[in-house]
């Protein structure tokens, strides 16, 4: 697919598709664009920072410790 320089994004999808999408986004009142440019602000926001991983959480017992 070519890429041009203008703030255009063209794109081919099954019309029933397009049609289910239109109807579901004028129920959350939004347009296309608005629904489409929050989820590339979300798509970028989660790729360009990682997700920090803490792994699981245990209780530590410390059973080495000496209580003075």
């Amino acid at each position: 697919m070519s890429r041009g320089n203008s703030g255009r994004i063209v794109l081919e999808i099954d019309p029933a598709l397009k049609d289910k999408l239109y109807i579901a986004l004028a129920n959350e009142k939004l347009t296309l664009k608005d629904w489409f440019l929050k989820q590339c602000n979300e798509y970028l926001d989660n790729v360009s920072q990682p997700k920090l991983s803490f792994g699981k959480v245990t209780k530590n017992t410390n059973k080495n410790r000496k209580d003075k």
